[in-house]
């Protein structure tokens, strides 16, 4: 099946360069040719789409996987500041790095 391409190469370096993209010629030719099989593609489905169909993102339907939170008990915190080089306050004490307070 040979596809016409609606988009020109003209139109492709145009929209590389709003893009900042630097093509080649090769790169410019096949690209059209890409975009111009997507639109039609676009146009086909255009041509399907019924009322009587539903929009949908997925086919088939999807439901979470995800576990309900459960809390546990934490590390106690004196027993991790004991393990630090330095602490402060209850926290971790680092190098001041910036020069701010």
């Amino acid at each position: 099946m040979e596809y016409m391409s609606t988009f020109s190469k003209e139109e492709v370096a145009r929209l590389a360069d709003l893009a900042l993209i630097s093509l080649t010629e090769k790169q410019l030719e096949q690209y059209a040719e890409d975009l111009g099989v997507i639109s039609d593609h676009v146009e086909k489905l255009a041509e399907i789409v019924s009322d009587d169909i539903p929009p949908t993102s997925h086919p088939i339907p999807l439901t979470n996987v995800w576990r309900e939170d459960e809390v546990v008990p934490g590390v106690d915190l004196d027993e991790v500041l004991a393990m630090a080089p330095a602490a402060e306050d209850g926290k971790f004490a680092v190098p001041q790095i910036l020069g701010e307070e």
